[in-house]
């Protein structure tokens, strides 16, 4: 293997600082509530606006676009509404019997309430919104709380306020950051607590989501994005310059890395994303995306490619390699599959209906991105009755007695006849 190109950083800068200022925000807005929050509006988001956002808000700003710009995120709703409730139909309740008298299973409930984030960064973003809320809402989930910043003129942009009313968003307020995280956690007098947050996020909202695990659940840990482009001697470079700068331009710290078995297309690439990066604008994040954090592999095959990719186990894995569904499963890592050279990963980021809220950092090891599922519980239950009952009575009872404990070998044996 040969780095063509390697990243001058691999690891993100120190967080400490990051962590204390998240955590004295947290601890403030429990202690002080609205007050604290609006403290932090105004210190990062230059904002005091009410935090609410009215439905006559919401009328006057949705009358602001265009029959073109609703058409496209109709689109964008209906589309993750379809795939969501593909993959709810997909979880089944249980209630089957293990044994005489021993029946056990397990139901499908919906969170009650949840927090969305809607991050407002240097674009709107038309299907963030539906991403985070429409998955909620099919789930069956009752009330939905949105929160992203006030930064346009004032307030929510248009487009992102459309996407959440459509997508089923009940209660939207203009507040963003780690106070928007800490509000929802643990409530306010005008932001209601909920049960789970999901939604992706500046470094600031990923720690304050670390920082409040425990007390309400969370989707995951999502930093910036990563794009792994993999292609054979057959990649054109056009196509993989092009997947490679789409993910760089959305953060600086943004990975984009291109594996290939090829030392003439890596060679190409390398060329093509300079000639690229020519004609995006000077202050795109993709300069520095690429300048620091872009990458070039050559493999001595496609095996070893394969074994590049499974251990980056990046957030979007696209796959340029000819007769790419060959190589599918042996391909175990990764946030979500981009199939063929003309899968293209911005589909998925705007509409094709699969979620772009992914696992970064190796984090795609162990989970799977923002999904229907994230906003469910399996609760099981058991009923034991006759035989059932002397059964695991008699096994209870001599195991607690191994284990010396008292009460539970007395619960058992109060059982048996």
């Amino acid at each position: 293997m040969i780095y063509v190109k390697q990243a001058k950083s691999t690891t993100a800068t120190s967080m400490n600082e990051v962590s204390t200022i998240v955590k004295d925000i947290i601890e403030d807005i429990k202690q002080n509530g609205d007050v604290a929050v609006l403290k932090y509006e105004e210190k990062f988001g230059s904002s005091n606006r009410p935090f609410r956002v009215t439905q006559e808000e919401i009328d006057n700003s949705i009358a602001q676009l265009s029959s073109d710009t609703k058409e496209l995120i109709d689109r964008v709703v209906e589309r993750v509404n379809a795939f969501a409730k593909a993959q709810l139909k997909c979880l089944q309740p249980l209630d089957a019997d293990f044994g005489d008298g021993i029946r056990m299973g397990h139901k499908i409930v919906p969170i009650e309430t949840i927090g969305a984030y809607i991050p407002g960064g240097r674009f709107p973003l038309l299907s963030s919104g539906p991403m985070v809320v429409a998955p909620a809402k099919v789930a069956g989930v009752k009330r939905i709380v949105a929160c992203s910043p006030a930064n346009y003129q004032g307030g929510i942009h248009p487009a992102v306020l459309y996407g959440l009313v459509k997508s089923g968003a009940t209660d939207i307020f203009a507040i963003g950051g780690a106070q928007a995280i800490a509000a929802m956690a643990y409530g306010t007098e005008t932001v209601p607590e909920v049960s789970m947050i999901a939604g992706p996020g500046n470094k600031f909202v990923a720690e304050a989501k670390k920082q409040v695990f425990g007390k309400v659940g969370i989707d995951l840990l999502a930093g910036p994005s990563e794009v792994m482009v993999f292609a054979d001697e057959h990649g054109n470079a056009l196509k993989i310059t092009a997947d490679l700068l789409a993910q760089a331009e959305h953060d600086p710290s943004a990975r984009a890395i291109f594996v290939t078995n090829s030392m003439d297309v890596a060679n190409r690439v390398v060329e093509q994303v300079h000639e690229t990066l020519k004609e995006f604008s000077n202050d795109s994040p993709a300069h520095a995306s690429w300048e620091d954090y872009g990458e070039v592999i050559v493999t001595d095959s496609i095996e070893e490619g394969i074994a590049v990719c499974n251990d980056y186990a990046s957030e979007h894995l696209h796959v340029h390699v000819e007769e790419a569904d060959k190589y599918t499963a042996s391909l175990t890592n990764y946030g979500s599959l981009f199939i063929g050279e003309d899968s293209s990963v911005v589909f998925s980021d705007k509409v094709s209906g699969t979620n772009h809220t992914l696992p970064t950092l190796k984090a795609a090891k162990y989970t799977g991105g923002l999904w229907v599922g994230s906003y469910i519980k399996v609760l099981t239950h058991q009923k034991i009755t006759g035989e059932g009952v002397q059964y695991l009575a008699n096994h209870a009872a001599q195991q607690s007695e191994i284990e010396g404990l008292e009460g539970h070998k007395l619960s058992a044996a109060v059982r048996i006849k």
